[in-house]
């Protein structure tokens, strides 16, 4: 068996940490990820951190609300958990988008 990790980064929009926290972990749910742990910072004056350990690796979130975009990033050694996390996330940015309009 050859190790393998797949990974994601990419910006987004929303900066508002409740509904990242929330929508994330429904995306992460969604795709069969096993939730171990998580944990998060709030930063003074602001920003946002909030990382999951999962059973697969893990998914992190960290807000630059200076600059109104959030940096998201998914390792993953999970192949189909992966897929399924990149189309839950589409969707998830199809609504976001919708909701600016």
């Amino acid at each position: 068996m050859e190790a393998r990790i797949y990974n994601h980064s990419e910006w987004i929009r929303d900066i508002n940490h409740e509904t990242l926290k929330e929508s994330f972990r429904e995306i992460l749910l969604k795709s069969g990820f096993g939730l171990l742990s998580q944990m998060e910072h709030h930063f003074e004056p602001q920003g946002y951190t909030c990382i999951w350990l999962l059973a697969e690796s893990h998914f992190a979130i960290h807000t630059f609300p200076e600059e109104s975009t959030t940096y998201i990033e998914l390792s993953s050694c999970n192949k189909e958990m992966y897929d399924q996390f990149l189309i839950h996330l589409e969707a998830y940015k199809e609504n976001e988008q919708a909701l600016r309009y």
